[in-house]
């Protein structure tokens, strides 16, 4: 029988019966500011969901290890099992958001480099920033698994600023998880949806993304059907 093995802010975790896979299901629930915000939105699972499918599948194509295996409903996918390192990985490429208020500059600004920057995953301590030795030193990750994860964030945002630039979008940041196999092999893991990165119109900057929920700026679930449509039609574009 399938139990219940994590609850997210926006999925859940199932077991299956293969104890290297699980079922993940996306939920209707959006939330912001660490939580402090919540809110049901109707649709916005099955839309996630389906985004987060593509691009994985499509990142795969290019080479990039990933915990997914397949898409199983509207709600549902199947990943392999993995012990999720608790870090998140997040590159800028414009400054917006947290970046902006932080440094006391204007979003918007183009980065000739992207930002790196880690942070460590808790709710508790309200996602703190830390840094390469401080990873180290509390023995969250090893130095080759942080160098890997850096260089599959490196590769997945050139890929990704390609494909949404085609789309009309700008890829402006994004947040990536990753997670150990079981043999210990670090991958790409948790999701990638309007949820975990920062998407702008490339001629109107409209927000495209969850800021859209944050900053109360319209319907979210109709703002992530148009990526949707966006991205379905440029990767059959690629197929065509």
């Amino acid at each position: 029988m399938a139990k219940l093995i994590y609850e997210g802010k926006a999925k859940q975790m199932w077991s299956t019966d293969d104890p290297e896979v699980l079922r993940v299901v996306y939920m209707d629930q959006a939330t912001a500011l660490n939580g402090k915000k919540k809110d049901q939105i109707n649709g916005k699972g099955i839309v996630n969901n389906e985004i987060s499918s593509l691009v994985f599948q499509y990142l795969m194509k290019k080479g990039v290890e990933t915990h997914f295996i397949k898409k199983l409903s509207e709600t549902e996918e199947l990943v392999k099992k993995v012990e999720i390192v608790p870090l998140e990985m997040v590159t800028r490429n414009v400054s917006a958001g947290h970046f902006a208020t932080r440094f006391g500059v204007e979003e918007g600004i183009g980065f000739e480099t992207p930002v790196e920057e880690t942070y460590y995953k808790s709710d508790e301590l309200d996602d703190p920033f830390i840094n390469e030795s401080q990873s180290l030193a509390l023995k969250i990750v090893k130095k080759e698994e942080l160098d890997a994860m850096w260089d599959i964030s490196r590769r997945v945002n050139e890929i990704l600023t390609d494909l949404f630039d085609r789309m009309g979008l700008i890829l402006v940041d994004f947040k990536l998880e990753f997670g150990r196999l079981s043999d210990g092999h670090i991958v790409l893991a948790d999701e990638f949806s309007p949820d975990n990165c920062r998407l702008w119109d490339k001629q109107t900057r409209a927000h495209m993304d969850k800021d859209v929920y944050r900053r109360d700026l319209g319907d979210l679930t109709s703002v992530y059907e148009e990526v949707l449509r966006r991205l379905k039609n440029e990767l059959s574009k690629e197929e065509a």
